[in-house]
């Protein structure tokens, strides 16, 4: 594998999205990633549209750069090769609350007595070792209990739900972080550690980065929330011809902007004379600019923005990204072909690395043959590009490179999982 973790090995015993999330993060850096999965799989892989069972949209990304093994909690030779695996791993990452993690040995005594240098990686709802560490929860759970639903109920006077699975996303990419401070600790004093990441206290910092306010302060000097962004106005605007994002942000930005549209009065306006009555009166603020954009074109408006060095972009729409001239030339959606799945769209790792790129993308297995059954275990994937890999060729497509990995011609084992640990 290329990438700047290539020769660490990553042990995945996730579902869903929240975990695998974060070990694929872990594997496009290049890091070995082994999944293990019930014989009946992870239950995304029945998620949202697919040509096969088991091989779900969200699994061809989510899955991808991983090899796949099967543990079956009822065969004695799969739990003591697993329990090799484990000493074999710099990092194990799991999502199993914890009572099943101590069935399976995954308890942190266990691990760190097998393997004093690994990363035990915990992420559930709540914390562990509190009383709510064994309940179970969803990301739509963990918006409600983190008050992300609440800063909607404040702005719109309904609590909601994000359209984007974000408190699952935002928890995966906390886990890599905490997992890459911790391996930075082991290379200083060669011991592992366990690193627990509950759902809901991450998401709650999360949110609490603005919105805390003024009860910051002891005693409070105002209330929870952060003014600008909660008026139920606030969005982008629609232009003479479509959506456009239109942001005005420093005192010289919104004075140049006033002017070039013929209102240098609100310039001048109290309410919006400076940052503090701006995010004071955004509502009013919004509602002047639902008229003031109308007036012009999406393309009026970038020349005008750009020639002003303020912030606009148009509404992307999410079927156009190919089309989109710079997501284009960033290759943000990759032409590929999977051994099973045919013609596919890879989704790319968003980051550049100067010295160690990204540059391969391993197809997404079928789940694998039992964990006591496989003979690649012990193997480290080589720091090149691994078989079924994608490599770019001239003219800026990707192909895949090498003879194809044994494991991605596995057939899809049994039907979905309906009972999911986090």
């Amino acid at each position: 594998m290329s990438g700047p973790l290539a020769g660490l090995r990553v042990l995945d015993i996730t579902s869903v999205i929240m975990g695998p999330y974060a070990t694929a993060q872990l594997g496009d850096m290049g890091a070995d990633v082994i999944k293990v999965e019930l014989p009946t799989g992870d239950i995304a892989r029945q998620l949202g549209p697919s040509r096969s069972a088991g091989m779900s949209a969200i699994t061809l990304n989510l899955g991808r750069n991983k090899r796949s093994a099967v543990l079956d909690g009822g065969e004695s030779e799969d739990h003591e090769r697993f329990a090799e695996l484990v000493a074999t791993c710099d990092v194990i990452i799991t999502n199993l609350r914890p009572g099943s993690r101590r069935r399976l040995g995954l308890g942190w005594d266990e691990v760190h007595q097998a393997n004093p240098a690994a990363i035990l990686c915990t992420a559930q709802a709540f914390a562990s070792e509190s009383e709510k560490g064994e309940e179970p929860a969803y990301d739509d759970v963990i918006q409600a209990v983190s008050g992300m639903s609440d800063l909607y109920l404040r702005a719109f006077g309904t609590p909601q739900f994000s359209p984007s699975v974000l408190a699952d996303k935002i928890c995966g990419l906390v886990i890599v972080s905490s997992v890459l401070a911790a391996l930075h600790s082991r290379a200083t004093t060669g011991e592992g550690q366990w690193v627990d990441v509950p759902m809901a206290d991450t998401m709650l910092a999360f949110n609490l980065v603005e919105h805390l306010g003024g009860r910051s302060f002891d005693p409070p000097v105002g209330g929870i929330g952060w003014s600008r962004t909660l008026v139920p106005n606030r969005g982008p605007h629609h232009a003479a011809d479509g959506w456009i994002c239109v942001m005005p942000y420093t005192d010289k930005n919104w004075t140049d902007f006033f002017r070039t549209v013929g209102r240098p009065d609100l310039a001048a306006d109290p309410r919006f004379f400076n940052g503090t009555a701006r995010h004071e009166n955004n509502a009013t603020l919004q509602t002047e600019l639902v008229g003031l954009i109308a007036r012009r074109t999406v393309g009026e408006w970038l020349e005008d923005c750009r020639r002003l060095g303020i912030a606009a972009e148009p509404v992307l729409d999410l079927d156009e990204i190919e089309q989109n001239p710079y997501y284009a030339a960033r290759h943000a959606l990759i032409d590929a072909r999977h051994p099973t799945e045919g013609d596919y769209k890879v989704i790319r790792f968003p980051v550049d690395f100067s010295a160690t790129p990204v540059t391969d993308y391993r197809p997404a297995p079928h789940i694998g043959p039992h964990v006591a059954t496989v003979s690649w275990l012990e193997d480290r994937l080589p720091r090149q590009a691994s078989p079924g890999a994608l490599a770019p060729v001239r003219g800026g497509t990707w192909q895949h490179a090498g003879t194809e990995d044994p494991l991605l011609s596995a057939q899809p084992q049994g039907e979905p999982d309906e009972h999911h640990h986090r």
